[in-house]
């Protein structure tokens, strides 16, 4: 028999975790520091930050700070105690669930504590051995965390493609059909790595072929999209065709938590069912009122989400004009696609950083294929026109030293926390 943890210790820390003495402080867990905003601090040096998902600018919004302050002076972090079912309700949660619900067109929406958590729970709630899900490929984490949960079949189609959708839901619905179970399809507002929308009026539209229930992660479509930043199935005008829609506030509301919503009666089964929910503590009182101001601060001010788009214009035009692959982002998500070795990509990256003060994420290999290189920039209400074209000059400058191989020939700049230690 092989002990567990002697196995944990040689497999070096899994895919990612093998490279944490090379990248810990730097590339994975960099510390930044300072007020939250475009302007953050990062090893000492000031650096232009186009890493926070802080869309509408709300982090350090004067409000925003008074009513956080304001909610821990009244009733402190502990408050309430206990789970929501037990000792842990609120007037306040329930006010922002029905503002919450009101704002996306819902009969009613449930308060959760994260959203990560929340979405494997919501996966968990709603189906049984007997029901079939049908997901896009390139669907977050979370949802593939939830799907792994799920003691039933499951098909995969290719992201957005509804040839591929049509075909799984075949399979699905036959199968279900022959178990006496559901078809589930999950699929995403926006997607957080290249931008793109799902393409959620043709999911609602093969309601009329198939019968399935849809669950939509809007994480990232909250607050941008949409009428008023009502979301993506406000956007394409299928709100009723989403049975069962979530978001989380750490996206436009810059904060903490989730929600989900749909019609009273299956908001209310999960109420009773989700098990993250019903053995966790009740969200904070702070977090709740510091919501409820966030939610406020949206429908009062629909100029910070049209700074947000200004910026999210000019920085994606701009790169598209100077010879940039941003894919096909239709979101403020701006990803730079690059072709080169790993080398290449973090050798770039420090240059960026170290010469050009911008900070902003680098995905390679293996969280992507070998080979590919994702520079992601998120644009914010926050930023300015002359953040824009700083950050276009820099990003041709490293261009033009990365398509000459300059980079290539650099060996990696040993630049990981000197202080951690991989045991």
């Amino acid at each position: 028999m092989r002990d567990i943890l002697e196995r944990l210790r040689q497999s070096a820390g899994g895919p990612i975790g093998q490279y944490m003495s090379r990248v810990h402080g730097y590339f994975a867990f960099p510390k930044l520091e300072g007020e939250i905003g475009p302007y953050m601090r990062f090893r000492g040096r000031e650096v232009l930050n186009w890493s926070l998902n802080n869309y509408l600018g709300l982090a350090n919004h004067p409000e925003v700070r008074q009513a956080d302050t304001e909610g821990t002076e009244r009733f402190g972090l502990a408050a309430p105690m206990g789970a929501r079912m037990m000792s842990g309700q609120t007037a306040y949660h329930e006010q922002l669930e029905r503002e919450l619900a009101d704002f996306v067109g819902k009969e009613d929406a449930f308060l959760l504590n994260f959203g990560y958590q929340g979405m494997i729970s919501i996966i968990d709630s709603l189906l049984t051995h007997r029901d079939v899900v049908v997901y896009d490929a390139e669907s977050h984490a979370c949802i593939i965390d939830g799907l792994r949960m799920h003691k039933g079949r499951r098909f995969v189609y290719a992201h957005n493609d509804d040839s591929s959708l049509r075909r799984q839901l075949r399979h699905a619905t036959d199968l279900a059909e022959e178990q006496g179970g559901g078809v589930l399809v999950i699929t995403e507002g926006v997607f957080g790595m290249k931008g793109d929308l799902g393409f959620l009026d043709v999911i609602v539209a093969l309601k009329q072929e198939f019968s399935f229930c849809l669950l939509v992660d809007d994480a990232h479509g909250f607050g941008t999209m949409g009428s008023g930043g009502r979301g993506t199935a406000d956007h394409f005008g299928v709100t009723e065709g989403v049975d069962v829609l979530f978001s989380t506030f750490a996206k436009s509301m810059a904060g903490f938590g989730a929600f989900v919503a749909g019609e009273r009666w299956l908001v209310n089964l999960l109420r009773y069912n989700m098990r993250s929910q019903l053995y966790a503590k009740s969200l904070p009182l702070p977090m709740v009122v510091g919501a409820l101001k966030r939610l406020d601060i949206i429908r009062r001010h629909p100029e910070y989400r049209e700074q947000l788009w200004m910026i999210t214009r000019a920085l994606q035009e701009g790169l598209r004009q100077n010879g940039f692959d941003i894919g096909v982002t239709q979101s403020p998500v701006t990803p730079v696609y690059m072709r080169g070795g790993n080398e290449e990509g973090t050798n770039l990256i420090v240059d960026l950083r170290e010469n050009y003060g911008i900070f902003c994420s680098i995905v390679i290999y293996p969280v992507i294929p070998k080979g590919e290189i994702i520079l992601r920039l998120i644009p914010t209400a926050a930023h300015t026109l002359s953040d824009v074209e700083r950050t276009i000059e820099a990003f041709k400058a490293v261009r033009e030293k990365f398509e000459s191989g300059y980079y290539r020939s650099m060996p990696i700049p040993q630049l990981a926390d000197k202080e951690f230690r991989v045991r």
